[in-house]
């Protein structure tokens, strides 16, 4: 790096703070642009000049990071987990790293599944209405409810994916009383002291009654929950998914849930976002969706501005970390 100021770019800042968070870790390293959002088209424009670039969702393709515009670029620093935003080997045929930030929301990740889950089980939000319509007021009886409810303790919990989410969704499902069923692709069964079974898909599909998906999205795992996938599972199962939208063929869940061999479902992700006015989860019943929120509580994201300015600043030193490519 040359002694003038840092140029630092972030192409769209407002989601993760849209004002209850300081941008000041950055601003302490270099002169900092802040735009809320970038369209495609603004993207090239944008960069130019600047040796760091910072994104969230806003794409940057091949023909971007090869451009003259991307001439000056040293840094490519992403706001979440995933990177598909960046075109890796395009960057690392410039020789440019790209950061990512692990394990910032793990806890609410887990917290959001548990908060689908309780909601399926309870109607929480359909009953507080009822109420405030005046159904109890107006009640023949102490209490009332309109859908059937489900107790968790004694349910078996199959989680497919284990990563630090996975395993911290497994605590929570303990907690519960719930019997836990992993996904194990070699199949090798129950280990030894720990409160949950490793098993088979088929096994896991065959047996649970609520199934929760916390792995990645892969050429392997793309459509994982399907009409295949689904003839197989339990009848009546709970399908979470706050992990990646397309890991789940949406037309396929939808007609799950219409045929009732899927009790109910809970999503977060959905594999276009925002989705199309046409998405067929958006009319199919006893589904329940959020918009992408599992990782917006403040403190994850307050978690992840501060790894954003660590993996910065770590580069910096000549130390790089969180690095999905890099020399």
């Amino acid at each position: 790096m040359s002694d003038k100021p840092l140029n630092i770019v972030i192409l769209d800042g407002y989601t993760l703070n849209p004002g209850d968070l300081s941008w000041d870790g950055f601003t302490r390293l270099g002169k900092v642009t802040v735009y809320d959002r970038t369209t495609p088209e603004e993207v090239r424009q944008r960069i130019r000049g600047a040796q760091i670039v910072i994104t969230n969702k806003t794409p940057l393709t091949a023909v971007t990071l090869t451009s003259p515009e991307a001439a000056d670029l040293r840094y490519i620093g992403v706001l979440a987990t995933g990177y598909n935003v960046v075109d890796v080997q395009a960057a690392r045929l410039r020789g440019i790293p790209v950061t990512n930030i692990p394990t910032y929301s793990t806890d609410s990740v887990a917290q959001l599944v548990f908060a689908h889950l309780l909601e399926i089980c309870h109607h929480v939000g359909a009953h507080d209405a009822a109420v405030h319509s005046g159904e109890w007021v107006n009640s023949k009886d102490f209490c009332f409810w309109h859908f059937p409810m489900v107790e968790l303790a004694g349910k078996k919990l199959g989680i497919i994916g284990f990563g630090s989410i996975g395993a911290r969704v497994a605590q929570i499902a303990h907690a519960f009383g719930m019997e836990i069923l992993v996904l194990d692709r070699q199949g090798r069964g129950q280990r030894e002291g720990l409160p949950y079974k490793f098993v088979s898909l088929e096994t896991l599909y065959g047996t649970a009654d609520v199934i929760t998906l916390h792995c990645p999205q892969t050429p392997e795992t793309q459509g994982l929950i399907c009409a295949e996938s689904i003839s197989r599972m339990k009848d009546g199962v709970i399908l979470l998914n706050m992990s990646r939208g397309g890991l789940v063929n949406e037309q396929d869940l939808a007609d799950g849930l219409r045929s009732a061999k899927i009790a109910a479902a809970g999503v977060d992700v959905l594999s276009s976002e925002p989705p199309m006015a046409d998405n067929p989860l958006l009319s199919a019943p006893n589904l329940f969706i959020t918009p992408h929120i599992a990782w917006a509580p403040w403190e994850a994201r307050a978690r992840l501005m501060e790894i954003a300015v660590e993996n910065l600043e770590r580069f910096l030193r000549g130390d790089p970390v969180n690095v999905v490519w890099g020399k």
